[in-house]
């Protein structure tokens, strides 16, 4: 008698476990999770990518594998020299991989675009890169901020390193001179000249 129970019990057990199991969606299920995620790019030993993430959790689909940013992510590209020289940071991101190995990464919320060696800033709220065609755009709003002035409008074209970037409906601009261009600076050093009588 108590062997039957026991067989009941284990039985009923099992039935509640699989209906659990029956409910998920193991298509809303990553396959691989990631905290505290470091990936570096390098070509002929030279260091060509960095990129930072709290979070990456990677799906896997038909035709496309795809991996997700919920909680931002932080790209470094860095020149031929090896020196750093474009910076992008956003709040989410999703690395889009098709099977048939063309790559596209989409990012959203606050995203921040800065290319050092110009001094320049752009920010946005959704940006694209298509690695294969090496070129970053958006079709939103966008501010460009430069040590010339402000830019903004809506849409932006340009490479990956955000070397020529071009905003393709700009408007009400503000110009802002950072720099009097009657200021006179004398190099004390440098300076080849006759010498003032003290």
């Amino acid at each position: 008698m108590a062997s039957t129970l026991v067989l009941a019990f284990v039985v009923y057990s099992c039935k509640g476990n699989l209906s659990e199991a029956e409910k998920l969606d193991l298509n809303k299920i990553p396959l691989q999770t990631v905290d505290d995620m470091f990936y570096v790019q390098t070509e002929n030993g030279r260091l060509k990518t960095r990129i930072e993430a709290a979070r990456m959790e990677a799906y896997e689909k038909d035709t496309l594998s795809y991996d997700l940013f919920p909680n931002g992510v932080s790209y470094f590209g860095y020149g031929d020299d090896g020196s750093l020289e474009t910076t992008i940071t956003a709040q989410q991101a999703r690395h889009d991989k098709n099977k048939g190995g063309k790559d596209k990464w989409s990012v959203f919320g606050n995203v921040v675009i800065r290319n050092i060696i110009k001094q320049e800033t752009m920010e946005t709220d959704t940006l694209y890169w298509d690695q294969e065609a090496q070129e970053i755009w958006t079709d939103c709003y966008i501010k460009m901020t430069s040590p010339s002035g402000i830019l903004q409008g809506y849409g932006m074209r340009s490479d990956e390193m955000a070397r020529n970037a071009i905003l393709l409906s700009p408007f009400d601009n503000e110009f802002i001179v950072e720099k009097d261009s009657t200021v006179v600076v004398i190099d004390s050093v440098n300076f080849i000249g006759p010498m003032l009588k003290k």
